[in-house]
């Protein structure tokens, strides 16, 4: 409309993918809208509009923000107005961007659970959720806060809190460079993000290790008393941070001798649960804005947790901004859907903190410190070495082009290792792969494996390896595909696997 468009991209969540259920959706001759995020409620205010005559023409739950937009109206003095009356009717998730026809260089946005950011520009301003499809055009951007409504036009942004008062949000100058979002010379974003690692690390580390320590101070402002104080640890997350956060469970109790649970988001903020006494809530997202991660946050916040921590990736985030301790990544930019180079940083950070958390309980001394650091500091090139089998593994990915099931094997802490691969597996190619303890092979996953069956066992050379090479046997014996992943000095010849 003139100068003014909307347009969205979006996994479908309510209705397969058909021209009918994509964006902007309409209602009546006038209002348009785009809208990110889960309805909750949609079919109650379906049922609702369909009383007062309204028609559906998709299956989308956006189509419901829609007509109540229009229906609200009929009955207010501005769109603004008819936005706010129809967010407060709204549960679940939504970052949406509504137009009238009849004033095309205006738009009004809401959030609640969704990210929006504004881009402001000079005689033009932009919208979009998350700054980095915006660094083409400014590199001033105000973040939106939880239940915010705005009215933005070309020249002018105009900010409404939860309840309708006017509020000013601040407004950040981005360092992030526009290159960030390219891809150079790799064929997807997935793979330079993979080979990105090497830096990453390095990055993460910068400043916060010193002389042969980990530097609390550089965590950020009151690590100190965390440190001092905490008696148990609750790490929350979902996919990917989840199990990074079940890696660090293993550190946590093994290395700081201090307790630690680890739970999945979705289900922590929907059940109830007993607060332990100083206790550190710890959320892990990569981009700060995961939904069921905030507001897992929030509800700990509500019962008594003595201190939040967050780390994450994404400066000004919303977990970053309500949490009491934020430790960045900074894993730079992570467009890829599958997460790599964030997972990996996410470990590394963890590790840290948990070093930093050990020496103050006395757990850790100056000789083990020093150990983890030199560790920390070889990992980079590690990985460096780790990518130049590229070749290989693309061979093994021939391999498993025609397979339909895969399992994976892992004991300890690698165990979650082995849960993360077997997610990258399924997510990027489609292919269905379980992970399990390897102690558990025998109660159940045993009886699926054959001569059709990858197995791929992550082995390193520890305690475990012994028991872990039993759980092979296990393998071999009822005639399974085998892909062991060891290190050189575990003893594996390769037509052994």
């Amino acid at each position: 409309m003139g100068g003014t468009g909307i347009a969205h991209t979006r996994w479908a969540t309510h209705g397969e993918p058909s021209e009918a259920n994509a964006h902007p959706h309409m209602s009546g001759e006038h209002i348009a809208l785009v809208h990110n995020g889960i309805i909750e409620n949609h079919e109650v205010l379906r049922d609702l509009l369909v009383g007062r005559g309204y028609t559906f023409t998709s299956q989308t739950d956006t189509e419901v923000i829609a007509h109540l937009v229009e229906w609200e109206l009929r009955t207010s003095a501005t769109l603004l107005e008819a936005v706010q009356k129809t967010v407060a009717q709204l549960e679940g998730a939504y970052g949406t961007v509504v137009m009238d026809r009849r004033d095309p260089e205006r738009v009004v946005v809401a959030r609640s659970g969704s990210p929006l950011v504004i881009g402001l520009g000079v005689g033009e301003n932009f919208l979009a959720s998350d700054q980095l499809a915006l660094l083409n055009v400014t590199r001033r951007f105000m973040f939106l806060e939880e239940g915010d409504v705005a009215e933005i036009t070309r020249r002018t942004v105009n900010v409404f809190d939860a309840t309708g008062e006017a509020v000013a949000r601040e407004v950040h100058e981005s360092n992030l460079q526009q290159d960030a979002a390219d891809k150079g010379q790799y064929r997807h974003y997935m793979q330079k993000e993979i080979y990105e690692q090497p830096s990453a690390l390095i990055n993460t580390m910068e400043g916060r290790i010193s002389n042969g320590s980990v530097v609390v101070e550089s965590i950020g402002s009151g690590a100190k008393h965390i440190l001092e104080n905490v008696e148990h640890v609750q790490i929350v997350a979902c996919g990917t941070s989840y199990n990074a956060g079940m890696v660090a469970r293993y550190w946590f109790e093994a290395m700081a001798g201090v307790s630690c649970d680890v739970e999945i988001a979705s289900e922590f903020r929907y059940r109830p649960f007993v607060t332990r006494p100083n206790s550190l809530l710890i959320t892990l997202s990569q981009s700060g804005e995961t939904a069921d991660t905030l507001a897992a946050l929030r509800l700990a916040k509500e019962k008594g947790y003595m201190s939040a921590m967050t780390v994450c990736n994404v400066a000004g985030s919303s977990l970053v901004r309500e949490s009491d301790l934020a430790f960045m990544t900074r894993a730079g930019t992570e467009i890829g859907v599958a997460s790599t180079k964030a997972f990996t940083t996410q470990l590394v950070a963890l590790l840290m903190f948990v070093t930093a958390l050990g020496k103050e309980k006395g757990t850790i001394d100056r000789a083990k410190e020093q150990h983890i650091v030199d560790a920390l500091h070889a990992l980079p090139t590690q990985i460096e070495k780790a990518l130049a089998f590229d070749k290989p593994i693309e061979q093994l990915a021939e391999d498993f082009a025609d397979k339909h099931h895969a399992l994976f094997l892992g004991r300890g802490e690698f165990y979650p290792i082995a849960v993360e691969a077997s997610l990258k597996l399924k997510e990027i190619s489609y292919i269905h792969a379980e992970a399990y303890a390897a102690g558990e092979l025998k109660h159940g996953p045993l009886a699926l494996i054959d001569a059709d069956m990858p197995v791929i066992v992550v082995a390193p050379t520890n305690d475990l390896l012994e028991k872990l090479k039993s759980n092979i046997e296990e393998v071999r014996a009822r005639g399974g595909l085998l892909y062991v992943f060891a290190d050189s000095e575990a003893g594996f010849e390769a037509c052994e696997a």
